[in-house]
């Protein structure tokens, strides 16, 4: 799954779910960005990424899809 679905999830998991204006104000980005990064148009910058980690209490390596285990990038 890539980064714009795992944004889009959370955002719309959250009870009441969250509307991109309401994640946008929490994190202190425009609407635009949030719509943005959703559809894969942009990619968050690390303080976005950041930003968005510490609302939603995920690692970025859940946002961004790497796996668990680093050792399947060893050769």
């Amino acid at each position: 799954m890539a980064f714009c679905d795992r944004l889009r999830l959370l955002r719309q998991s959250k009870l009441p779910p969250l509307t991109q204006t309401d994640l946008a104000n929490a994190i202190g980005v425009s609407q635009r960005k949030i719509s943005f990064m959703e559809t894969g148009v942009t990619e968050p910058s690390l303080k976005d990424l950041s930003a968005i980690c510490r609302y939603f209490s995920v690692s970025a390596d859940y946002l961004l899809g790497l796996p668990d285990d680093m050792e399947y990038y060893r050769e």
